[in-house]
């Protein structure tokens, strides 16, 4: 055969073994008999395994060491897509994502995902932002929602779905130090819209701008993309790849885009987007608000 598929791992035995199947010894074992005959006979085999409840691969360490890729499929019971990711990868990149959405012949690809994490976004309310993600080597938009209300019970809280929350934190001082938005008394709430998660800190710019939009009650505009990390300083720090972001954002329709002047080079200009390269935070305020 050129594939073998083995469902799971956690159920396969070695009679030899003197151990119940999915435990350490006869993972490890079947794991490296899988792997010889992989070798031996040239042919591509695809072992399912179970995941704890922090979602790692159950059993011992030792398998995701002896296999050349490891692939997490992982989603949100309230959606209806599954997100692919490579965790390992000895024959390309790793951070690479596959979007699949579950239809009547079961999985199937998403060719644009930026189209459906962007399908309900609403355009005319304060605290929502587009940001063009990089996933490995793919460019997906991204819709950015922060709710910034009155804490009437007590600490304020700092609630996050999708991006770090001591990095959340740290955009909120930033916000109150450098932008002189009071803060302190306020909770905020922040979602990366359709599940995704995102440890890319272009991500800053988007989230801080929502933050600020939602507490002046502003709206940021509908055809505009934010991207760029925040530093203690206030600045806007430069990022990879600005023009496959810019591009992915383009096809969408975007007509503008703030991004860090560090970033723009030429490659970046020949993209149709009118970009409006910022310094600061202050100057992104200058251009949005």
């Amino acid at each position: 055969p050129d594939l073998v598929i083995v469902d799971s791992i956690q159920t396969v035995m070695n009679s030899g073994l003197d151990s119940l199947p999915g435990s350490p010894s006869q993972i490890r074992d079947c794991g490296q008999r899988l792997l010889e005959v992989s070798k031996q006979k040239n042919v591509t085999i695809l072992i399912v395994g179970h995941v704890t409840k922090d979602g790692t691969i159950a059993g011992p360490k030792m398998l995701e060491h002896m296999v050349d890729t490891v692939l997490y499929m992982d989603g949100d019971d309230r959606y209806d897509h599954r997100i692919l990711r490579a965790a390992k990868n000895r024959f390309g990149a790793t951070h690479e994502v596959g979007i699949f959405k579950m239809g009547e012949n079961g999985l199937i690809e998403v060719a644009n995902p930026s189209e459906l994490f962007l399908a309900e976004r609403s355009v005319e309310i304060s605290g929502t932002s587009i940001y063009p993600s990089l996933e490995g080597t793919r460019p997906i938009l991204v819709e950015v929602q922060a709710l910034v209300s009155n804490a009437n019970y007590g600490t304020p809280q700092r609630n996050v779905n999708g991006f770090d929350a001591k990095r959340l934190g740290m955009l909120i001082a930033v916000l109150e130090k450098r932008m002189g938005l009071a803060m302190g008394t306020k909770d905020v709430f922040v979602n990366l819209v359709g599940g995704l998660r995102v440890d890319d800190p272009a991500a800053d710019l988007s989230i801080l701008c929502s933050i600020a939009s939602s507490t002046m009650d502003k709206p940021i505009g509908e055809n505009i993309v934010l991207l760029g990390e925040v530093g203690l300083a206030g600045e806007v720090r430069s990022i990879n790849r600005l023009e496959h972001r810019l591009k992915e954002a383009e096809t969408l329709g975007f007509k503008k885009a703030v991004v860090p002047i560090a970033s723009v080079n030429d490659k970046a200009k020949k993209v149709k987007i009118e970009l409006h390269p910022v310094k600061f935070v202050k100057d992104a305020f200058r251009v949005l608000f």
